[in-house]
């Protein structure tokens, strides 16, 4: 066994509760007397409570795996605490936590610390911060060897996996290979190429491993309880999906969130956000992310990914929500915030690049992918601008490339003059893509304006399709996009009839189904429109469900 020095000695880490905190913790906890070896609770263990420490020491574990003894995290004294940001949101444990010597603890259950979280402001906005800065001084730690990923570094796959583990914020080690690589790996005498990706769970081998595998294992998938219909389901977790969970939830409405990747939707891949209201400096679109679904989870919000949603139906006084695994949960009231797909180009070998070359994001991810490198980023909107921008700001030389002659017709004016004005962007306005090369990975992309380019990554931020196929009786536009509000059609309004009412702000063209973000037909395409629509949904679900808001 081995020790680290690394200890929770930060305040906001190595928290103790005051006497007037610690009664109203333990007010709602169950006692326990532990002797030096008892574990107050192992590693892969659901439903894990938090753990008051009165007396003695707790020591946190990160348990021995194939290649590496156990080593100790962290030991907590009196008056503070064992636990970190998985206490919220559900994932199972994934360090063991025992007595170094005779003690009392106190267990107090996640529904309990829910409630206390939001009924007592300053003690939860304390335990809220300990438990984010655990997880991420977590992340630098030893306990990064409970999620290990090895893949090969291009491939999709790999990318996936890594892309889900950090939106969720796990703690967690990726080991990128190149082909070359693989075969000398001393992986390779155990696992074969076609092996990857590989994921270990507590050392334990996972091969050709994908996110929903992974959610699985660590307890963040949608597990069916017993419990009643949830007031409100919500269907996809990018801004519109997040804050519209955030909302109903701090008014006291159960939510459930599912989202089918990983929470963020297309801001988490856009790299800097720069007209958001409160950051005058720009924030990242994962970054912002973090931070509300970090939100979400403290108001109670289950938030479940990758959870992929296949039909939605009335049944009775209820809404029937279809997994695509054939599990049913019913609920209430349901916001549909799905989102688009992004668009692809029709170019011959497109399929051959896609995880070898060609991204829908640009993020710190893809930058590592393309260090330095010249690159070609398509598209004619915000999202393309501030890929252009933050590739160029990071070494790579930028071809942008345009097929409209006005470059602000569809991006914002700060873009545009930031676009024209750096050196080391060239802009092809009235241009196309129509060839890309490459052996094994993009080389080279063709514009018909420019010829033959040298570039690593095509970044391409064409747009995306409504994803709604999923969704055939509800009113939509020829494109795909939801109608909502007062824009549902004549012919879909026959129903209502019997309600005496017309569908409200937000709700679409079935009673108690609403649809908010980029899959609303009418919706403006940003983050900030997408936060509001998604909070102003909830009013409209208050008003449906008669219940008065908080």
């Amino acid at each position: 066994m081995t020790t680290t020095d690394q200890q929770f000695t930060d305040p906001a880490l190595d928290l103790r509760f005051t006497d007037a905190q610690w009664q109203k913790l333990v007010a709602h906890a169950t006692p326990r007397d532990v002797e030096r070896g008892d574990y107050v609770f192992r590693s892969g263990e659901r439903d894990y409570p938090m753990v008051l420490v009165e007396s003695g020491e707790i020591e946190v574990v990160r348990d021995a795996l194939r290649w590496v003894g156990e080593e100790v995290v962290a030991t907590m004294g009196p008056r503070s605490f064992v636990g970190e940001l998985g206490l919220l949101n559900g994932q199972s444990a994934f360090l063991s936590a025992r007595a170094t010597g005779p003690g009392r603890v106190w267990f107090l259950a996640r529904p309990d610390l829910r409630r206390l979280l939001a009924q007592e402001d300053e003690l939860g906005d304390a335990v809220l911060h300990a438990l984010w800065a655990r997880r991420e001084l977590l992340r630098r730690g030893p306990a990064a060897l409970t999620l290990k990923f090895v893949g090969l570094e291009a491939s999709g796959e790999y990318l996936a996996l890594r892309r889900f583990a950090e939106r969720l914020d796990l703690v967690h080690t990726a080991v990128p290979l190149d082909p070359d690589s693989a075969l000398t790996h001393p992986l390779h005498n155990e696992y074969a190429v076609d092996d990857l990706p590989i994921a270990f769970v507590q050392g334990e081998p996972i091969l050709r491993a994908t996110p929903g595998i992974i959610a699985e294992q660590l307890g963040l998938s949608y597990e069916a309880t017993d419990e009643d219909a949830v007031d409100l389901v919500v269907i996809g977790g990018g801004p519109a999906g997040l804050a519209a969970s955030i909302y109903a939830a701090s008014e006291g409405l159960s939510t459930l969130l599912l989202e089918a990747i990983a929470p963020g939707g297309q801001a988490a891949s856009t790299s800097r956000i720069e007209n958001f209201l409160g950051f005058p400096f720009g924030v990242s679109g994962g970054a912002l992310i973090g931070q509300a679904t970090l939100q979400a989870i403290k108001f109670g919000v289950r938030v479940c990914a990758p959870c992929e949603t296949a039909a939605l139906a009335p049944a009775g006084d209820e809404l029937a929500v279809t997994l695509t695994d054939g599990r049913v949960i019913r609920a209430r009231a349901a916001i549909v915030a799905s989102g688009a797909a992004y668009r692809r180009l029709r170019l011959e070998r497109w399929a051959d690049f896609e995880g070898a070359g060609i991204h829908y994001a640009a993020t710190p991810l893809e930058l590592k992918q393309v260090t330095e490198s010249p690159v070609v980023v398509v598209g004619g909107a915000n999202s393309a601008g501030q890929a252009a921008l933050y590739l160029a700001a990071n070494g790579c030389p930028v071809h942008l490339v345009v097929r409209g002659s006005d470059l602000g017709a569809r991006m914002s004016s700060y873009l545009v003059d930031r676009l024209v004005e750096d050196p080391r962007i060239q802009v092809h306005r009235e241009s196309n893509i129509v060839g890309l090369d490459g052996n094994g990975h993009l080389e080279s992309v063709a514009i018909d304006t420019a010829g033959q380019v040298a570039a690593r990554g095509l970044f391409c931020f064409i747009g995306a399709e409504p994803a709604t196929s999923w969704l055939p009786a509800l009113d939509r536009d020829p494109a795909g996009f939801i109608r909502t509000g007062a824009d549902v059609s004549a012919e879909a309004l026959a129903q209502w009839q019997p309600l005496g009412r017309g569908p409200l702000p937000f709700e679409t063209s079935v009673p108690r189904v609403f649809a908010v973000g980029d899959v609303r037909r009418g919706s403006m395409k940003r983050v900030a429109a997408a936060v509001g629509e998604g909070s102003s949904a909830v009013a409209s679900v208050h008003q449906v469900l008669g219940v008065p808001v908080a």
